[in-house]
C-alpha cells in the first residue's frame, strides 16, 4: 500500500461520511472503476508535483472528492513514502472488539508464560560445607 494505513483510512473514513451526507457524490464514489489505492496514489502525486510539504484537510480532502469526481483522471505512478496525519481515527465497534479479544488473548499467553515458569523444577545447588575450626 502507499501511504500509510492512517492516512488512507482517515480519507475512505471522510469520503464514507461525505457520501452519506451528499448523494450525489455517492454516485460518484460508488463507481466501480475508483478505489481508495487509486485515490491515495492521486493525491501522494499531486502532492509531490506541488513541491509543498504541508496541506489543510480541506485541500487534501478536496483531491479526494476531485479524484471521485472526475470520469478521466491520470492517477499517477505508485509513490513509496511516509504519511503523517494528525487525526486520530475513531474505530468501529467490530474494532474495538477485535482489538480487545488479542489484547486479552495475549495477556492470557503471557499469565500462562509465567505460571509455566514458576512451576518449573529448578536444579539445587549443593553447598559443600567446610568444617571451621570450632567444629573440631
Amino acid at each position: 500500500m502507499k501511504g500509510t494505513d492512517h492516512f488512507k483510512r482517515t480519507i475512505q473514513m471522510f469520503l464514507e461520511q461525505r457520501a452519506a451526507e451528499d448523494e450525489l457524490f455517492a454516485k460518484s464514489y460508488r463507481n466501480p472503476a475508483k478505489n481508495i489505492d487509486d485515490c491515495v496514489t492521486y493525491i501522494l502525486n499531486y502532492v509531490q508535483k506541488s513541491g509543498c510539504n504541508g496541506f489543510s484537510d480541506g485541500e487534501i480532502y478536496g483531491q479526494a472528492i476531485h479524484y471521485y469526481d472526475e470520469n478521466e483522471i491520470e492517477v499517477g505512478k505508485p509513490i513509496q513514502c511516509q504519511v503523517v496525519v494528525n487525526h486520530v481515527v475513531e474505530l468501529t465497534e467490530e474494532e474495538k472488539q477485535e482489538a480487545r479479544r488479542k489484547a486479552v488473548a495475549q495477556y492470557q499467553q503471557m499469565e500462562l508464560q509465567k505460571l509455566q515458569n514458576r512451576n518449573k523444577p529448578t536444579a539445587k545447588k549443593e553447598t559443600q560445607v567446610q568444617p571451621s575450626l570450632f567444629d573440631f
